[in-house]
């Protein structure tokens, strides 16, 4: 009777295994028959993703400017309340495939629909395109070759700083914004040698994108930087690719008073969780006990110094000098130990 049921067990593991064998089958012709005919960019299989959301006016140019080794297109149109779906229903070209959000989820939510249904497909590398014509798919080549080219690069993305043309052409206001979010985002990511981390213009592998955590991806305009604090936490390399930028009639959503405060705070917020995951969870590293330690001298200095000062102020007497002392000598260190945290996340940013 053992005998029996050990039989029985092995026919039902066997069984098991062969169905786990045809679903592995059934998933690889199914990749196989999305990219049959394909033409390959350098041996790579490339599939553009563009969320949309009321691009009907300019859509349709960024499809007639698509290049030709592009092997897919996945547009995601994200709630829109104009005539963009309609727009890409009258594409005539072959490889557009449109995915739909019925209310809108950000350009965050709208790419990680896209992201994860390319990986799904079998593409080699993801790219993100703006529906709005501000980036120039002439560029497109530079941002695929720089992961060809290198291969321990997982991520690149658009820079568009190093060009004194595009810098006298963005908007003023837009270049202020850039400029404060660029530190709080080398902060929080800790790409310290990364410039213009708002860009969208990006390209990873898929293998890197299936090693993220989608769930930890903003759904609004912090994508990208979300992406690189994730990027950040699994030690993937990132190539900056100098790119044109282009700015047009096309009319952003991104509304600088409404998203100024969030932005801050959650950037704040992942740069302790980065910090967490990567020098405390992963490996307890000495930058964790710099900041550890360095935070509540440099916090005890400054509230202690401030609240010493204010009262004795308001008793029109001097501060005496060991009080002084108290608050200045916790402040400097705690100064000190965060200073050096920061230079170790600088030299230990991953190239």
């Amino acid at each position: 009777m053992f005998r029996s049921r050990v039989a029985a067990a092995g026919r039902r593991s066997d069984i098991s295994a062969r169905r786990r064998s045809l679903r592995q089958n059934i998933a690889r012709s199914s990749a196989a028959t999305l990219w049959e005919g394909a033409e390959l960019y350098r041996g790579q299989h490339v599939c553009v993703v563009i969320p949309c959301y009321n691009v009907a006016p300019h859509v349709a140019d960024v499809f007639s400017a698509m290049p030709d080794y592009v092997d897919r297109v996945i547009v995601v149109d994200d709630g829109s309340r104009d005539e963009t779906v309609k727009a890409v229903e009258a594409a005539t070209d072959k490889r557009i495939e449109l995915m739909r959000h019925e209310k809108n989820r950000g350009v965050g939510g709208a790419m990680r629909t896209g992201l994860v249904r390319g990986a799904q497909a079998g593409a080699d590398l993801l790219v993100k395109v703006d529906g709005d014509g501000q980036m120039d798919l002439a560029d497109l080549a530079m941002l695929l070759d720089a992961l060809i080219d290198e291969p321990r690069y997982g991520y690149a993305k658009g820079n568009r700083l190093v060009d004194q043309k595009a810098l006298a052409q963005m908007p003023r206001l837009r270049f202020i914004g850039n400029f404060a979010l660029t530190f709080l985002t080398k902060l929080a990511s800790g790409y310290w040698y990364v410039v213009d981390p708002q860009n969208g213009y990006l390209a990873i592998r898929r293998a890197v994108w299936e090693r993220l955590d989608p769930a930890r991806i903003s759904d609004g305009y912090f994508f990208e930087n979300d992406m690189l604090v994730g990027l950040n936490i699994l030690d993937v390399p990132v190539k900056d690719v100098p790119i044109s930028a282009r700015y047009r009639d096309e009319r952003s959503h991104l509304r600088v008073r409404r998203v100024l405060f969030p932005f801050f705070f959650l950037l704040i917020r992942r740069t302790f969780y980065r910090v967490y995951m990567k020098y405390m969870l992963r490996d307890f590293s000495p930058i964790a006990l710099f900041l550890l330690s360095g935070i509540p001298l440099f916090l005890w200095g400054v509230v202690f110094g401030a609240y010493q000062w204010w009262s004795h102020a308001q008793l029109g007497i001097a501060t005496p000098t060991g009080t002084v002392i108290v608050a200045v000598v916790p402040l400097i260190l705690g100064f000190q130990l965060l200073l050096q945290a920061l230079v170790l996340d600088i030299q230990n940013s991953p190239r």
